[in-house]
């Protein structure tokens, strides 16, 4: 039974810094012997202060994963926030990524479906697992490709997330897709941290394991070689050099979990 992941920074940085990390994770992915795709955005334009780094842009940012996908073979993912990024990014990207903030945006959904790449679409934080399937049907009735819906937590409070591991069965059922699981988002303590959003990193092993034990088919998590200084989502993100070994601990537990479906 496999297991794979997204993998990569929250947002491109710079050209040396994408590509090194990229080339730790393809060196990961051989050891591992595990499926990874490159994950990086090129703009987070959800950012909570007008002050706070969104990434080189489109033209910049996707050059650059240009050159990742050429030098390490990973496939690429990259999000968009509006519809005239999605011809562009398919040119360079395996699998366009609709932001949770965006998960009923229409006219995003269909011209991603439109597109020859797959689509992610992360579940929104405020809306319940069972209404996923009317994101993916707005993708399907337009596209064959491969869809992916991901769960992220809910809001809970102002400035909290909770993951509630029924969604992962019931989008299962409901969205006959792959689910993942975005461990490292769903973390996040939106906008606690003074204009920015904290989070609480150290809860990322627990999320992880429990989202294998219970059926994830892709586990999502962004890492920085030192999170504490990362231009976005550091809080939140997982350590570079933790990675290997948190990867081998989940194969450990998703052999366990076939091992036990296999005998009911």
């Amino acid at each position: 039974m496999s297991l794979d992941f997204i993998l990569g920074p929250c947002v491109i940085e710079s050209e040396a810094m994408t590509l090194s990390i990229a080339e730790n994770l393809k060196t990961i992915a051989d050891k591992c012997q595990v499926n990874v795709t490159f994950k990086a955005s090129f703009d987070k334009a959800n950012r909570t202060s007008i002050s706070s780094f969104r990434g080189p842009g489109i033209e910049k940012g996707l050059n650059i994963l240009s050159k990742v996908k050429k030098e390490t073979g990973l496939p690429i993912l990259t999000d968009i926030h509006q519809v005239s990024e999605v011809a562009p990014c398919a040119e360079v990207v395996d699998i366009i990524q609709i932001p949770a903030f965006l998960c009923r945006q229409t006219d995003i959904l269909v011209a991603a479906g439109q597109s020859r790449c797959a689509v992610n679409i992360k579940k929104g934080q405020f809306l319940s697992p069972y209404d996923m399937v009317h994101a993916v049907n707005k993708v399907r009735s337009v596209s064959s490709n491969p869809i992916f819906v991901t769960e992220r937590g809910s809001s809970h409070g102002y400035n909290d997330l909770v993951v509630d591991y029924r969604s992962i069965q019931i989008m299962k059922e409901t969205c006959q897709c792959p689910v993942v699981m975005d461990v490292t988002h769903a973390v996040q303590q939106p906008g606690s941290n003074n204009g920015s959003t904290g989070g609480k990193r150290e809860f990322v092993p627990a999320l992880a394991k429990a989202a294998v034990a219970v059926g994830a088919d892709v586990l999502f998590l962004e890492t920085y070689p030192n999170p504490d200084v990362a231009p976005s989502d550091g809080p939140n993100a997982w350590p570079l050099g933790k990675l290997e070994q948190l990867i081998n601990d989940l194969m450990i537990i998703k052999e366990a979990v076939g091992s036990i479906k296999e005998t009911i």
